[in-house]
C-alpha cells in the first residue's frame, strides 16, 4: 500500500473513482492497515453471522479485524453489515473527510451488475463537479469493487453526504440480481469489444475468470443508487466506469437531461 494515512492518499475529484484501494483493509481517522485474506476460504455462500465471522477472521500487523475495530473505539463485527462502496465511498479520503469512523473494507467482483454515473453532478468542491457512482444491470459483466462492513449509523452517514442536503436523491437498496464474491487477485473487467449492442439490450461475449474468493449473498448487501435520475444514458447504453474515466465521461459525453431511470436499470429486492 502506498499511503498510511488517509490524508496522503491519492485523491483527485476529475479522476474519481480511479484512485482506490487495490487490496482489503481497515480504515480509521489516523491509519490505513491492509487486510490480508483468511488461510481458509469457507463453504457456501456468506450472509449475516457467516460474512461477519469471516471477515472478522482478516489480520493486519495489529491483530484481528475485531482488534482494530475495538483500539479504535468502533463497534463490534456483530453490529455491522455489508454496504457496496461503489465510487467516491471507497476513497479513504473522502471517508476521512465526511468522519464516516472506523471501517473495515474488502475487495469484491461482481458479476451481472456495472458500475457507472449516476445522470448528476456534486460541485460541492469542485467545478463542474464529481459524477458520482451508482449500479445497473449487464449480462455477463464482472469487475473488482468494494464492500465495507458498516454500522446502520454509518450507512446513513454515507448515504446523507450522497444526498447533499436533498433527502432521497440516494436510496438505499438491496439488490435482488448479480453475484458478489471476495477477490483474492487483480482482475481486469470485459473489454468494450467484448459487449455486444444490438440497439436495445448489452451483453458480455467473454467468458468470466473463475472466481477467487467465498460468495456473498447479494440481496444481503445494501448499495446507495441514484433515484433522482438513475443513471447516464449514452443512447441506450451505459457509461461504465471500467471503460470511461470521470474526466472522460464528463468532457466527452456527459449532457443534463440523458438519463436511465433507476427502476428499469436494476431489480430490488
Amino acid at each position: 500500500m502506498e499511503n498510511t494515512s488517509p490524508r496522503l492518499w491519492t485523491y483527485t475529484p476529475s479522476n474519481s473513482p480511479v484512485a482506490l484501494p487495490k487490496e482489503a483493509l481497515f480504515f480509521n481517522s489516523s491509519e490505513l492497515l491492509p487486510l490480508m485474506f483468511p488461510d481458509k476460504a469457507p463453504q457456501g455462500m456468506l450472509s449475516g453471522q457467516t460474512l461477519q465471522e469471516y471477515c472478522s477472521a482478516f489480520t493486519s500487523e495489529k491483530g484481528t479485524v475485531d482488534d482494530l475495530l475495538s483500539n479504535h473505539e468502533g463497534a463490534p463485527m456483530s453490529q455491522r453489515r455489508p454496504f457496496l462502496l461503489l465510487g467516491e465511498l471507497a476513497n479513504p479520503y473522502r471517508l476521512q473527510d465526511i468522519g464516516v469512523g472506523p471501517m473495515p473494507i474488502f475487495t469484491v467482483r461482481m458479476t451481472g451488475l456495472c458500475r457507472t454515473y449516476a445522470d448528476a453532478l456534486d460541485n460541492r468542491e469542485v467545478v463542474p463537479g464529481v459524477h458520482h457512482i451508482t449500479l445497473a444491470r449487464t449480462e455477463g459483466w464482472w469487475e473488482k469493487t468494494h464492500i465495507g462492513m458498516a454500522t446502520v449509523e454509518q450507512m446513513k452517514h454515507m448515504v446523507a453526504w450522497l444526498d447533499q442536503g436533498r433527502k432521497g436523491t440516494w436510496k438505499p437498496v438491496r439488490p435482488a440480481e448479480g453475484e458478489l464474491y471476495f477477490e483474492t487477485e487483480p482482475l481486469d473487467p470485459p473489454t468494450p469489444d467484448d459487449i455486444q449492442w444490438d440497439g436495445h439490450k448489452e451483453i458480455v461475449s467473454a467468458s468470466s475468470p473463475e472466481t477467487t474468493g467465498a460468495q456473498i449473498d447479494l440481496k444481503t448487501v445494501m448499495v446507495a443508487i441514484h433515484t433522482n435520475y438513475g443513471c447516464y444514458d449514452n443512447r441506450g447504453r451505459f457509461a461504465r466506469c471500467a471503460h470511461i474515466s470521470q474526466r472522460d465521461f464528463h468532457d466527452n459525453m456527459f449532457r443534463r437531461g440523458s438519463s436511465k431511470k433507476w427502476k428499469d436499470i436494476l431489480d430490488i429486492c
